[in-house]
């Protein structure tokens, strides 16, 4: 073609970073301003990532507010700068992936419902709740699928497989190695104790030990595991934005409708 790009598919197109970008900018303004309106109100409800992430960043002396959700953008722009490809993004992929991530949620909905009923056999009824907490809810939720997408997935993933890749190991073992690695320190993190003075890696032995000695927790942990690995999957082969659907609906759905604990 002459003076325009080719057309690509839409499963090409939901891995591009600027599509991805546009994609879940929208999730992004929500939910900080959520954030912002439930802090106005007495009650903050940053997710966990995010106050992990920001607690970080205050410690290297950024503690601006806004400096988060601009490096999560940031990072899928100079993304996009650097494989240099169009800015053109088509609603029917918007709406194709806010599809596809519905999907993909009520698929680990099923998966999840199916482990509770053997392992526990206790499938929770339809609950509701009051509408302030339901909006707080919905508000932690959606912070889950976008920074807990953004650390594991967006970051902790490429550099697991470049380190791996490093190591000289094969290019199918590298992609293996890093969705197990980071699906594990997914489903520890679930599980860490705050310290103030505790270091990264003694949070994480403690969580180690949590779960070996506490075997209600085997039952989360693994599911949390296997959900590690299957937003992995899906943020590797169907894109990053519609990971961060999958885990925001999925959470939502669960957290929301179902009432169970995460």
């Amino acid at each position: 073609m002459t003076g325009a790009s080719a057309p690509t598919s839409y499963w090409h197109e939901t891995r591009r970073p600027w599509v991805n970008l546009v994609f879940i900018a929208p999730w992004l303004v929500l939910y900080e301003g959520g954030v912002w309106l439930s802090a106005q109100m007495g009650q903050p409800a940053r997710n966990g990532a995010d106050a992990w992430l920001r607690t970080v960043l205050d410690r290297t002396g950024w503690p601006l507010a806004w400096l988060l959700p601009l490096l999560v953008l940031g990072t899928l722009w100079v993304w996009h700068r650097w494989k240099q490809e169009s800015c053109r993004v088509a609603p029917d992929t918007l709406g194709g992936m806010i599809g596809e991530s519905v999907l993909y949620a009520c698929g680990l909905i099923l998966i999840g419902q199916a482990g509770d009923a053997c392992f526990r056999g206790d499938v929770p009824l339809l609950m509701t709740t009051g509408l302030p907490e339901t909006a707080l809810r919905f508000v932690n939720f959606l912070g889950a699928g976008l920074y807990e997408e953004y650390l594991f997935r967006l970051c902790l993933l490429p550099l697991g497989y470049a380190a791996l890749r490093g190591l000289l190991l094969p290019t199918r073992a590298a992609t293996v190695g890093a969705v197990l690695f980071t699906s594990l320190v997914f489903a520890l993190a679930h599980y860490l104790t705050p310290s103030g003075d505790a270091t990264l890696l003694s949070l994480f032995s403690d969580a180690v030990v949590r779960v070996q000695t506490q075997r209600e927790l085997w039952f989360g942990f693994t599911f949390r595991l296997l959900a590690g690995g299957y937003f992995a999957a899906i943020c590797c082969a169907r894109g990053f934005g519609i990971a961060v659907g999958c885990h925001a609906l999925y959470d939502m759905i669960v957290g929301i409708v179902l009432m169970t604990e995460l």
